[in-house]
């Protein structure tokens, strides 16, 4: 089944694991996309490893294979921590 705007006009999107991914509508060249390692994402997340393979493995974060390693694009790494932020009200 097709993803749709509210206009009703076809989206770009991939599914990863049963879940939809909705592309951006604005696309970088391929050259021009930064990868990260695992290593790297988990310094820029202060997270482990694991716990970036974690949201690797359940689709919450895209990535590609290379070879036996995976690689995240940069932007998804932002989008990702911009998506999670959390907004604490004072009291």
């Amino acid at each position: 089944m097709p993803v749709e705007s509210p206009e009703g006009k076809p989206v770009p999107c991939t599914r990863v694991k049963g879940r939809v991914m909705v592309m951006s509508s604005v696309e970088r060249p391929l050259q021009e996309v930064v990868f990260l390692t695992v290593a790297e994402v988990a310094a820029v997340m202060r997270v482990s490893k694991m716990t970036v393979y974690r949201l690797v493995h359940s689709g919450e974060l895209p990535a590609i294979r290379v070879g036996r390693s995976f690689r995240v694009p940069q932007q998804a790494v932002h989008e990702y921590l911009k998506e999670s932020y959390v907004r604490l009200e004072s009291a």
